[in-house]
């Protein structure tokens, strides 16, 4: 466990970086890129638009697609909003019952002021 807690601090570094440098003016296409080249440059692995299915009776019946997968462990979805809402909550919790990944973090690039963040565990 010290271990994915390392991690998460890792990963919440590399959101603080890209907000800092960043700003908050952009679409989330450009932090899940910019995401990428800070995990990249920690070493961490981490794959972006990660597929996730979803089975119902062991028949695949849809797909979706978190927008970073880190080390097969913790999904990161991204948001650019003024504040974070339940519907993004129930997003990312989808994500992780359909993984089967326990934790997840919802990063909002959009607030004024900071970098806004919140840990899910399903």
């Amino acid at each position: 466990m010290i271990y994915e807690k390392e991690l998460s601090d890792k990963i919440i570094g590399c959101a603080f970086e890209v907000y800092n440098t960043l700003g908050n003016c952009y679409l989330e296409k450009v932090y899940e890129n910019a995401m990428m080249v800070e995990l990249s440059s920690h070493k961490i692995d981490a794959i972006n638009q990660a597929s996730l299915t979803v089975y119902y009776k062991d028949e695949i019946v849809g797909n979706y697609y978190a927008d970073i997968l880190v080390q097969d462990k913790i999904i990161l979805e991204l948001k650019v909003t003024s504040h974070l809402e339940n519907i993004h909550k129930a997003q990312l919790l989808n994500y992780l019952q359909a993984s089967k990944i326990k934790v997840g973090y919802l990063l909002n690039f959009g607030h004024l002021e900071r970098l806004e963040f919140q840990r899910l565990v399903y």
